[in-house]
């Protein structure tokens, strides 16, 4: 195992900003797992192809994702590969999952997962920034008109859904509808 990877807080300063959010009706370990353990995301969740670590670090590592948008029948294949860090429940720090892509379209996107309890069950909240890729002229209108709206946002939204279904249906909840439009 290499050394953890210190991504430090989110940035504040980009120009792109998507937020799913969702609350969960199971325990914070329970959905907190479901999420921190990538490898495991295509057993839930129908649109991702794959997800593959290339390095190993006690907090995370670097990790290869796949998913499709779909678009209705058809669906555009995406991937990306980040670096991943994972803050546990219970610990001086909040409990949080972070990314910050280091290859693919998304490049220098950072991302983060937080779990907050509320009496209704624990507030999931998915924030994405990026500036956007670096093409002359359109890199900002592509990043904020058509890759954080219909990418980052389609496949974050049915990720997180996907996730709270599973959570809620192994916690014996009635599960709300996992699939966003």
């Amino acid at each position: 195992m290499s050394t953890p990877h210190d991504l430090g807080p989110m940035p504040s300063d980009r120009r792109m900003t998507t937020i799913d959010e969702r609350i969960v009706s199971a325990g914070l370990d329970r959905i907190f797992d479901l999420a921190a353990d990538v490898e495991r995301w295509p057993d839930h969740l129908p649109h991702y192809r794959y997800v593959r670590f290339h390095e190993r670090t006690p907090d995370g590592g670097v990790v290869e994702m796949s998913a499709n948008r779909p678009f209705g029948s058809a669906n555009w294949p995406t991937w990306w590969t980040s670096i991943m860090t994972v803050t546990r429940p219970g610990g001086a720090a909040p409990a949080s999952i972070r990314f910050r892509h280091v290859r693919g379209i998304t490049t220098g996107m950072d991302v983060e997962w937080s779990f907050h309890p509320i009496p209704a069950g624990i507030l999931v909240r998915i924030v994405h920034v990026w500036n956007g890729p670096e093409w002359p002229l359109i890199g900002d209108i592509a990043a904020r008109a058509v890759i954080g709206p219909v990418f980052v946002h389609g496949i974050a939204a049915r990720t997180l859904a996907g996730l709270a279904h599973a959570a809620e249906r192994s916690a014996g909840q009635t599960p709300s509808d996992p699939t966003p439009r």
